[in-house]
């Protein structure tokens, strides 16, 4: 006798992207809409939180009207609610979480509150059904670079983290060296394509240290250096930094394989995910030691709600359900009992 497959409402506000969506136990995306921010925060060539959690709140309720119109359903069809309650711009974190609560209430639909890593750290197994605990990921994203041991729902364990910039801060950051404009992951990939990779000689922080975590604030500062200098092109800049992102990533990679036991896949998620360039050195990574190698589709890499609600299917089984005065956190460690890394304070 087969069960019906539930369904989960997923709201999504941590940054600059305002989410919902509809995600049913059965893996499929039943409706879900996206709105980006690109264009308000590109005069200041990053993000503002005021002007984020602005935008969400005047998107919210007609995108989630949208959503269920699309769906042909009402929250009386729905088995949870889940919201983003950080890490993230407290502003928009809090605007995401309050309409969830609001909705529980009126409803009697209980409510989920997801942490936004997780969201990124489960959604591959939306994608993948084939995709079983544990697995090896990379999170690699605007606000966090990290290297996490899954070995379920709500378990863990985390083996590396950045001690200063995000990879993702950094892709930007350089894209604004460049004049390349906001967001700047994207152009600086396109710009790689027609660059040498070994052209410029940058850094490779810590790489070969037998400290397991990322640092790529001293690379940040060597494109500008080298940029300033005026001896090199804007596009052997671009795929030189690339270049130098990857060798870093697969240096703490290997690390990271070195100090586990052997696991069946590597995963990557978050925004960073979405370049190629660095997938398929991922791939090839993975391949060179026996690892199945996963990533989600490019519309699951950046932030969405669909993996929100995901997320929050995942956890219907475990009835992990929250009351409705949960609070935001704009600090949200998935591995709380790490042990600290060096500059990265509570961002861990």
């Amino acid at each position: 006798m087969s069960t019906k497959p539930r369904i989960v409402l997923g709201i999504e506000s941590s940054c600059d992207e305002t989410a919902v969506a509809l995600v049913s136990t059965d893996r499929t995306i039943i409706a879900q809409r996206i709105a980006s921010q690109h264009s308000e925060h590109a005069p200041y060539g990053g993000v503002v939180p005021e002007i984020a959690a602005r935008a969400h709140a005047e998107r919210l309720a007609p995108m989630l009207e949208a959503v269920m119109d699309d769906a042909g359903l009402t929250l009386a069809d729905c088995d949870a609610i889940a919201a983003t309650a950080g890490p993230g711009l407290i502003g928009g974190v809090m605007v995401g979480l309050v309409t969830a609560k609001a909705l529980a209430m009126a409803s009697g639909v209980p409510l989920m509150a997801i942490n936004h890593l997780e969201g990124h750290a489960l959604s591959p197994r939306l994608a993948d059904p084939a995709l079983e605990f544990p697995y090896l990921l990379l999170l690699v994203s605007g606000g966090h670079c990290q290297i996490l041991l899954v070995e379920g729902v709500g378990r863990y364990r985390r083996l590396a983290t950045t001690i200063d910039d995000a990879l993702g801060e950094a892709f930007d950051k350089t894209a604004k060296i460049l004049g390349l404009g906001y967001p700047g992951g994207p152009a600086v990939e396109r710009l790689a394509l027609s660059g040498d990779p070994r052209a410029v000689p940058l850094p490779r922080p810590l790489a070969g240290s037998k400290e397991p975590h990322f640092s790529f604030a001293g690379l940040k500062s060597a494109v500008l250096r080298a940029k300033e200098a005026g001896i090199h092109s804007d596009a052997d800049l671009a795929a030189s930094f690339q270049q130098a992102a990857v060798d870093c990533l697969l240096d703490r990679l290997g690390l990271a394989v070195a100090a586990i036991a052997p696991v069946p896949a590597l995963v990557v998620a978050g925004g960073v995910a979405a370049n190629r360039t660095i997938r398929a050195a991922l791939e090839a990574f993975a391949g060179r030691r026996a690892m199945a190698f996963t990533a989600p589709p490019l519309a699951l890499c950046t932030d969405n709600a669909a993996m929100i609600a995901w997320a929050g299917c995942e956890r219907l089984d475990l009835g992990s359900f929250d009351p409705l005065d949960v609070a935001a956190r704009p600090r949200w460690p998935l591995d709380p009992a790490a042990e600290p890394a060096r500059g990265a304070g509570v961002k861990a």
